[in-house]
């Protein structure tokens, strides 16, 4: 049974939330002074009962996006996962269906897990040929600041992403996998990867705290995906060429320490035509990630009525 259910259609030419229903854990905000008035856009903020989600909670999620709408899911803070009892996972489920010309922006806050906190998030998104979708999913690992490391084996996070119903557009997982495959992907040359295989999540991570993953898919995005395809290729080439100096610099020292940057990124494209883009992003720190985002997001603005993590 459903913890919440959303249904966003045209009422008298605007996007209107026609029904929305919530229960305890979850509770949904729509303010009506979210965006201006001239915009046409559902903004509906998702929050849990107590700040977070705790051991054994089980919350699913509803949204039917109708024909030509535009509507916005996000969260006022980080949603926190607090610590398992025993092998006990929280588990939260999205199902989203997005009509013709419709588009969909789900841009929460990251999920922040404590030490022993067990996670999994799985989101279907159900598209037509001409939907849109932006979304937006990333996990930090607790307050690292002050020493406690979170182990990112307990955590996963499932999109899948299909065309015309049951049509397969993007099956992927956000865990630190698609980390390790970043890191190869731009340091081929590094001695730490290329001689021996990394066995343990904490080799994986190369002590970054932040993975995310961006999806931007759909004709009214089309003008963002060249921007952030073109911003990130040169992000990373700038990374590399000050890479390349430092270890330049270090080969007379007897060092031979992996060197990485505070922050990576890549691009790639799916879907038929490249309709679709893909964003992974590691870093050191959440505020590198909510800069990147906030930056490469902007042009959302006129859709939306706001920037996201504005």
């Amino acid at each position: 049974m459903a913890t919440g259910k959303v249904v966003v259609e045209k009422v008298g030419g605007r996007s209107t939330a026609t029904s929305c229903f919530s229960k305890y854990p979850l509770k949904f905000l729509l303010p009506s002074k979210a965006a201006p008035a001239g915009t046409d856009v559902v903004w509906i903020y998702s929050i849990t009962y107590g700040g977070g989600i705790v051991s054994g909670d089980s919350i699913l999620c509803e949204f039917t996006i109708g024909d030509g709408c535009t509507a916005v899911i996000t969260t006022q803070s980080s949603t926190k996962v607090y610590k398992a009892i025993g092998s006990k996972c929280s588990e939260q489920t999205l199902e989203a269906r997005i009509g013709s010309e419709a588009l969909l922006v789900v841009i929460p806050d990251p999920v922040t897990c404590f030490s022993t906190a067990r996670y999994f998030q799985k989101q279907i998104f159900r598209l037509l040929s001409d939907s849109n979708l932006v979304l937006v999913d990333w996990i930090t690992s607790g307050r690292h600041a002050n020493g406690e490391k979170w182990d990112f084996e307990f955590y996963k996070s499932i999109n899948n992403v299909y065309l015309e119903d049951d049509h397969p557009l993007f099956l992927d997982t956000v865990s630190s996998y698609p980390l390790l495959d970043l890191l190869r992907m731009i340091y081929l040359n590094q001695v730490l990867l290329e001689k021996r295989s990394i066995q343990t999540i904490a080799e994986r991570m190369q002590d970054y705290h932040a993975i995310a993953m961006v999806i931007l898919f759909g004709a009214k995005l089309k003008e963002i995906q060249k921007q952030v395809q073109e911003n990130v290729k040169n992000m990373m080439s700038e990374q590399l060429q000050i890479l390349c100096s430092r270890r330049h610099k270090s080969e007379s020292s007897s060092s031979n320490r992996f060197m990485k940057p505070e922050f990576i990124a890549s691009c790639s494209t799916f879907g038929p035509e490249g309709k679709g883009v893909v964003i992974r992003i590691a870093s050191d720190s959440t505020e590198s990630v909510y800069n990147f985002l906030k930056q490469q997001l902007a042009e959302l603005e006129p859709l939306l009525g706001q920037a996201p993590y504005a």
